[in-house]
């Protein structure tokens, strides 16, 4: 290819270097900046409707200036493009898709091109310079960084991080606290975003993770993953609590978060201005940790609900106020480390709930089976809750309790029988007046009683109970009487119809969640 003669310009490649330098990007950057000036210069002189492209050479700073000519079969532009023929003229060895390069002599700037050139150059750099920051907070996001107060708008904190400014908004900073201008402030990345005006990075000091990069700064074993942060939750200003696990038996991780004489921790309470910490041994048995999370409080005896993720914690009378902290606060924080939701009773509530629920449940296997109150009082004592309990275990479990022989054990059972039988028939007659439809009866799961609740909320077809989300029918009946489990196979059973048309059937009512 031809070059268009040019002079040195070693002033431009001296340019470039200051600029890169200066501005913290590419030296090759600058120049393609410096290139697209030149080139958008020689379309305002040649034309805009050419293929100008200028080139500057990376050693000596020679401006090259060329046109380029597409070579195709068919000319649908002819200011850019030329039949091969024609361009086998020029170069008998040119092909289709390739371009004829005609030099063009160098442009002599004038005031208008060089302040166009001046424009594109700037805003070349500057894009660049967007990215370069983008590209270099992307790579911190999570991380802790350091800064000083430029100012303060409207309770917002612009802080000025060096290369970039943040922004730390009001509802990210810890309650009742204030900065100036000129202030340093220790805050947590936790979200960068590219916009036009530049990266827009967003700082937070309330922010779980804020208070865990601390302590991983302050507690070498974190770094280095001997000690591991297993769960973290906070009142932001007030309480928070965390969650730590050691992987060396001989290290005890609790105590490394606490350092001699409260050193690390103290270093942490300080940044976070006066936030209370409790450290908790983590632990893979949900019961034991949620013990370790309510603390300071004691806790008696637990309670737990694995498939509701729930759990109920008995407390000494003395010990109530403590565990739930001042405004629920102790209770909610455990909640949220252990990602459970806890109830706390105290012994009293407990021992009175236990009582009066014997006392209902005895009630219920009198009335039921007709027995006296020796006999009910077993059964419960034993663990028998309901009638389906008695009534389809096997006798030998009944044979299994003191006084009772076989004889006794199958008697219970045919009465506990018939009573679900008579229960049941009075449902269905109740369903039916209510309108409840009998495709729901061919349900796999779905009882009488059911049926009849779920009419009482309006449930009343196939197509009702379809609709249904599996946690709606959990709210609907009650997490006592449907599991989520057993709730989501009865919604599928009954949407069986919608795929092959079977409104009911007991092969539709067959269908599980997978």
């Amino acid at each position: 290819m031809e070059k268009s003669a040019a002079l040195p310009r070693p002033e431009l490649l001296q340019v470039a270097d200051a600029v890169a330098r200066d501005k913290g990007i590419d030296r090759e950057e600058v120049l393609e900046a410096m290139e697209q000036a030149i080139q958008k210069a020689g379309r305002s002189k040649y034309g805009h409707e050419h293929d100008i492209r200028a080139e500057i050479d990376r050693r000596s700073g020679e401006i090259h200036l060329t046109r380029h000519t597409e070579v195709v079969e068919v000319v649908e532009n002819e200011v850019t493009q030329i039949k091969l023929a024609q361009a086998q003229r020029v170069n008998p060895n040119i092909k289709v898709g390739e371009f004829l390069v005609d030099p063009l002599p160098p442009i002599d700037f004038g005031r208008i091109a060089a302040q166009t050139a001046k424009q594109v150059i700037v805003q070349k750099v500057r894009d660049a310079e967007r990215q370069r920051q983008f590209d270099d907070y992307k790579g911190r996001l999570h991380e802790i960084c350091n800064g000083l107060v430029k100012r303060v708008e409207f309770g917002n904190v612009i802080v000025d991080l060096g290369r970039a400014e943040a922004l730390l908004r009001r509802d990210e900073l810890i309650p009742r606290e204030h900065f100036k201008n000129g202030d340093r402030v220790r805050a947590y990345i936790y979200d960068v975003r590219p916009e036009p005006r530049g990266p827009q990075i967003f700082l937070s000091r309330t922010h779980v993770q804020f208070m865990a990069k601390l302590f991983a700064q302050e507690v070498p074993e974190i770094y280095d993953g001997i000690i591991e942060l297993k769960a973290v939750a906070r009142d932001p200003g007030s309480r928070a609590k965390i969650a730590v696990m050691s992987n060396d038996s001989s290290i005890d991780p609790v105590g490394a978060c606490v350092g001699m004489r409260g050193s690390r921790v103290q270093a942490v309470v300080q940044e976070l201005q006066g936030e209370k910490i409790d450290i908790i041994q983590w632990s893979s048995v949900p019961a034991t940790f949620i013990v370790n999370a309510l603390a300071p409080a004691e806790v008696a005896k637990v309670v737990l609900d694995e498939e509701a993720r729930r759990i109920e914690v008995v407390v000494p009378d003395d010990q109530l106020s403590l565990a739930i902290g001042r405004r629920g606060q102790n209770v909610r924080l455990a909640s949220q480390l252990t990602g459970w939701e806890i109830d706390i009773l105290t012994e009293a509530e407990e021992s009175e709930r236990r009582q009066e629920e014997f006392k209902s449940r005895s009630r219920l296997f009198i009335e039921a089976l007709d027995v006296d109150d020796v006999i009910a009082h077993l059964l419960v004592t034993e663990g028998f809750s309901t009638l389906d309990e008695i009534a389809y275990v096997p006798v030998e479990e009944l044979v299994g309790i003191d006084a009772f022989d076989e004889d006794v054990a199958i008697e219970l059972q045919n009465r506990a029988k018939v009573y679900l039988e008579e229960q049941n028939h009075k449902f269905d007659e109740q369903r039916k007046e209510m309108g409840v439809s009998d495709d729901l009866v061919g349900i796999d799961g779905l009882t009488p009683s059911m049926m009849v609740m779920l009419g009482q909320k309006g449930v009343k077809t196939l197509d009702d109970l379809a609709d249904l989300a599996g946690d709606e029918l959990v709210e609907m009946l009650g997490g006592s009487v449907v599991s989520r489990e057993d709730a989501g196979r009865i919604v599928m059973a009954a949407r069986a119809h919608w795929f092959d048309g079977d409104a009911g059937s007991a092969s539709g009512a067959g269908i599980a969640v997978t």
